[in-house]
């Protein structure tokens, strides 16, 4: 584009804030032109910050600028609603993590997206990682070997104050989830993407640590997976005083272990080289012992985020390939939902 695109940010919460930030880091190739949210003092107090105008609704955003990006923010079931909106004015989109709550409501997003024709991406910061470029590039090149296992697992902290904080957070509608939609889902998303097409899901969740919210607060399940590879999924934020977030892949030539965004063990076998024949064999990985608040804390922001706005920016002016879109989301949406469908019937659910 021969001119730098302009951008509406529709949703002021923290994850907005968020979002501003990195459009600010990003001055030189976008530009912020409006701040939608229904309470628009909200709006008005971001836009002050990161620039552009401020409304009360995208509606008032497309009657009155020319824009070319729509950043979604609203909570979660409300992000079908204001996608499906922006792209029917023929916008391209950018959507907070997960698309929507559902597989059929992030399936009319894909339907708006094929009908405009524009991009859309969903936030999946985490697949921009150093640590997780190299993990997955180590997979497509044989490395690991045949995957065998993998395990996702988010040992997060929320307060009650965090869930009393906004009347949709903790409920079912606008939330769609708890601790492994919520907060797992990024780390849902890393073990979908190591591990290819997931077939069948099992699990159990409780609400055990929290008063007055309707979704889980601690999940447990496995997931089978085409290649015959098993995973194992945890999720909680009732695990105080709030750990990290884990992946870990394995494989019969390797495994790879990444740690609240950091690579903590990786071990790999080139092409061509033989294993060591070991009866049986253990490594002892150690800890930094760094500081594990970053992923707990939707406040801290990670260089990721900005790499993902350039790769949609790259997208967008056709010098690169979109690396994450609604389809690779989706995956994630629907392993999360058929969860929550093994939670309620007590039966795996096939994908």
């Amino acid at each position: 584009m021969s001119t730098a695109p302009k951008f509406a940010l529709v949703g002021a919460g923290v994850i907005g804030k968020h979002h501003g930030l990195v459009m600010s880091r990003l001055a030189d190739r976008l530009e912020l032109v409006a701040v939608a949210d229904v309470d628009l003092d909200r709006a008005t107090a971001l836009a002050a910050e990161r620039g552009g105008r401020a409304y009360d609704s995208l509606g008032a955003v497309l009657a009155a600028e020319q824009v070319d990006v729509v950043v979604v923010c609203t909570p979660t079931g409300l992000h079908g609603e204001v996608a499906v909106e922006a792209l029917e004015a023929g916008k391209n989109v950018i959507v907070e993590k997960p698309a929507e709550i559902t597989v059929a409501r992030t399936d009319e997003i894909i339907r708006a997206r094929q009908k405009a024709g524009t991009l859309v991406t969903v936030i999946s910061q985490h697949r921009f990682d150093p640590a997780t470029e190299k993990v997955l590039a180590a997979i497509e090149a044989g490395e690991l070997g045949r995957l065998t296992s993998g395990i996702a697992s988010i040992d997060w902290w929320r307060g009650q104050s965090y869930y009393d904080s906004g009347g949709w957070r903790g409920t079912w509608e606008l939330d769609g989830g708890g601790a492994l939609m919520n907060q797992g889902v990024h780390t849902v998303d890393l073990l979908i993407a190591a591990l290819g097409r997931p077939v069948e899901v099992f699990a159990y969740t409780g609400t055990l640590a929290h008063e007055r919210i309707e979704v889980e607060d601690v999940a447990a399940g496995v997931v089978k997976f085409a290649s015959g590879a098993l995973g194992v999924l945890h999720a909680t934020t009732a695990a105080y005083p709030g750990l990290s977030a884990r992946l870990q892949v394995h494989g019969d030539r390797g495994s790879a272990v990444i740690d609240n965004d950091e690579m903590a063990f990786f071990s790999a076998t080139p092409a061509g080289e033989a294993i060591s024949d070991r009866l049986m064999g253990t490594t002892q990985a150690v800890s930094g012992g760094g500081d594990t608040t970053a992923s707990s804390d939707p406040g801290m922001l990670s260089d990721a985020h900005r790499l993902q706005y350039l790769n949609f920016l790259g997208a967008l002016d056709g010098t690169e390939k979109l690396r994450v879109d609604l389809e690779t989301n989706r995956q994630s949406v629907a392993v999360i939902t058929a969860a929550y469908e093994s939670a309620r019937t007590g039966r795996p659910v096939a994908l």
